[in-house]
């Protein structure tokens, strides 16, 4: 399967980057400047920084400037060879350099055709720039931040693009079903905002779910001020008591059996009601023991449990290493990289081809032909 990647930054380069990890030859097609993400953290090569490294591996690179005709007819050579096409322009620059769906299906009607805008088409706000952080502050996710910090926050990742990034990748396979058992291409849309929007109310519409409300759009659970990675003697330990049998099975070996009985706790919902306060105790309780004392004991009765971990210490962890979660690959101008291996697992056709991101404009004659 071959993918036209017409992506930049992050939700674009994203969706191809799971494609390729699933085997289509991914054509980055870059503009003369190449994609800004090879700016984007630390370098060693110039145009060959972190984060274009990590997300573009895998694919191939060509140079076209799609504001003249000769970028425009290459591209028209290349889309009848393609499978998939995918960008995250807004509608109206997608038009302007003749990447619409419409113009795209003139030169091949069979094309699965992805466009990750920041909003939809038929939204108001259509053409207007957008980036994670614009989407995660418009989709309601940086704000529900506010409910247990002081001010309202940004998600530590660019949660937004690499959400929509994901999602386009579901429905490119989707539509590539359908094409293979019809024979017919089509135009899918995966709008950042709508993305983020529903993926972050899941669990939030909670009381909205109704009408009229029955409370407010908040999961008290996950909003609860004391959600924390809790302290110990020695640490900090993450712990999730769930269900019955394992909230009985802590709070007796802590000696506060009792709580359960308080009309506030005493089953799952009103648990989940009042999950602060609940968690508040819950913190008290494993101020009592070291991190390895409470791993022992929450171990023996079976409540999940984690130490917190830092990357420094995963990027060096033995078992990540061993499993090649964690690898060092070598790049043929950067040198040694340090590379986090696709999450999937196949049990026949495992993710086993490496190919590092491509230099600006790498494999403009293996598949152009032309300098």
């Amino acid at each position: 399967m071959r993918v036209l990647d017409l992506t930049s930054t992050f939700s674009g380069p994203y969706c191809t980057l799971m494609l390729a990890d699933l085997g289509a030859d991914v054509v980055k097609i870059e503009a003369p400047g190449g994609d800004i993400a090879r700016q984007l953290g630390a370098a060693t090569v110039p145009g060959m920084a972190a984060v274009f490294l990590n997300m573009n591996r895998g694919k191939r690179s060509v140079v076209l400037d799609l504001t003249t005709q000769r970028g425009q007819a290459d591209l028209a050579r290349l889309l009848p060879t393609a499978d998939v096409l995918v960008h995250n322009m807004r509608p109206g620059a997608a038009r302007r350099l003749q990447v619409s769906y419409e113009d795209c299906a003139r030169h091949h009607p069979g094309l699965v055709y992805c466009a990750i805008p920041g909003f939809s088409g038929d939204s108001p706000h259509a053409d207007r720039p957008a980036y994670d952080d614009v989407i995660q502050g418009a989709s309601g996710l940086a704000a529900v931040q506010s409910v247990n910090q002081d001010q309202p926050g940004y998600v530590v990742t660019p949660i937004a693009d690499k959400l929509a990034g994901l999602t386009a990748a579901v429905g490119v396979l989707a539509a590539l079903r359908h094409r293979d058992a019809t024979g017919e291409g089509q135009r899918v849309e995966v709008p950042m905002f709508d993305t983020t929007f529903a993926f972050g109310l899941l669990e939030q519409l909670d009381g909205w779910t109704f009408e009229p409300p029955v409370g407010p759009p908040v999961y008290p659970r996950t909003a609860a001020a004391n959600r924390r990675p809790y302290r110990t003697r020695d640490g900090h330990l993450c712990v999730m008591i769930y269900t019955e049998r394992q909230w009985r099975r802590f709070l007796d070996r802590a000696g506060r059996g009792s709580v359960l009985n308080e009309p506030r706790f005493d089953s799952i919902g009103r648990r989940i009601a009042n999950a602060d306060a609940l968690y508040g105790i819950v913190g008290e309780i494993m101020l009592t023991r070291t991190t390895d004392e409470w791993l022992a004991v929450l171990d023996e009765i079976d409540v999940p449990c984690a130490p917190l971990a830092r990357y420094e210490d995963l990027l060096r962890d033995g078992d990540l290493l061993e499993r090649g979660v964690v690898s060092l690959v070598e790049h043929p101008t950067v040198g040694t990289l340090r590379s986090i291996a696709a999450p999937l697992r196949f049990s026949s056709t495992p993710v086993v081809a490496y190919r590092p991101a491509p230099t600006l404009g790498e494999h403009q004659a293996q598949i152009l032909g032309t300098p």
